[in-house]
């Protein structure tokens, strides 16, 4: 079973699938199946994220149970449908169809949820754990840029806004997913490196050749990340910082009024104080006045 939500921002471009799985991530144009278990994908913008629903933890002779329980009350249901007409081969072939279903449905729930791995070459899987690590904090900070794109939706083309977020997101995998090749190959070369050959040997001079090429390829590939990294960073705060200014502005302006209405309801009571007393004064005097003539 899948979970499904929409966003405030519809599908502005290609879409973008973005699945996590306990130990790899993978990215792709396409839709990402399950190897095992269940996944719920949640849908921002052109991004649909994909990820494993936890297992129901239920036994196998938790869900034999059950299915026996379920057949046993489809007998009786299919028994009372046979005796008000409806053909027994109907009622059973139904039956049989839905403890199928419930039976295989269950059993799916049971396994942990794994990702199948994508075909086509502009898919890309991160197996690697550092790999992994940035491009799932790339992930976080693009859930913050979307976050403020309803609040901006007056200074903000969410449309173009999305089209580029995901763009980004699409580059920085095939980024990350050639740094970890580079990784493989770095240690391969580093490995290969410790020998006690002489420092003039042909066989030396090439791999320090390649090791010297592998590390520029290493910093260029750390570069474009970090370039896309800060894009993403600087997306999220200035539209975060936008909209504390905006809570700050509307809450001076509500202050505002409120003192202006306190200032107001407060100079009432400054003139009515005296005048009552005055009133009360001329009250108890005239009072006092009959009372004599008495």
């Amino acid at each position: 079973m899948s979970g499904h939500h929409g966003s405030s921002t519809g599908a502005a471009g290609e879409k973008l699938f973005i699945g996590v799985d306990a130990e790899k991530i993978v990215v792709s144009p396409y839709p990402i199946k399950m190897r095992s278990g269940r996944a719920k994908r949640d849908r921002q913008g052109s991004v649909v994220e994909v990820v494993p629903v936890a297992a129901s933890g239920r036994s196998r002779e938790d869900r034999v149970r059950f299915s026996s329980q379920l057949s046993l009350a489809l007998l009786v249901l299919v028994a009372v449908l046979t005796a008000l007409g409806i053909p027994w081969w109907a009622g059973v072939a139904g039956a049989v169809a839905l403890v199928a279903s419930v039976t295989a449905g269950q059993a799916r729930a049971a396994r942990t949820g794994v990702l199948a791995l994508p075909r086509g070459d502009d898919s890309f899987v991160l197996h690697a754990a550092e790999e992994r690590a940035v491009y799932g904090r790339a992930l976080a900070v693009a859930r913050r840029v979307r976050l403020t794109w309803p609040a901006l939706r007056h200074m903000v083309d969410a449309d173009q806004a999305d089209r580029d977020l995901t763009a980004a997101l699409r580059d920085l995998a095939g980024i990350m997913a050639r740094r970890q090749q580079i990784r493989r190959l770095r240690d391969e070369l580093g490995a290969a490196s410790r020998h006690n050959l002489p420092a003039d040997s042909p066989a030396v001079q090439a791999l320090a050749e390649q090791r010297l090429r592998v590390e520029g390829l290493w910093r260029s590939t750390a570069e474009a990340a970090n370039r896309i990294l800060a894009s993403i960073n600087t997306a999220a705060l200035a539209g975060e910082d936008l909209l504390r200014e905006q809570r700050i502005g509307r809450t001076a302006r509500d202050a505002e009024l409120a003192i202006s209405r306190l200032t107001a309801a407060a100079a009432a009571p400054a003139d009515s104080g005296p005048e009552l007393a005055e009133r009360t004064a001329a009250v108890i005097a005239a009072y006092r006045e009959l009372a004599a003539d008495r």
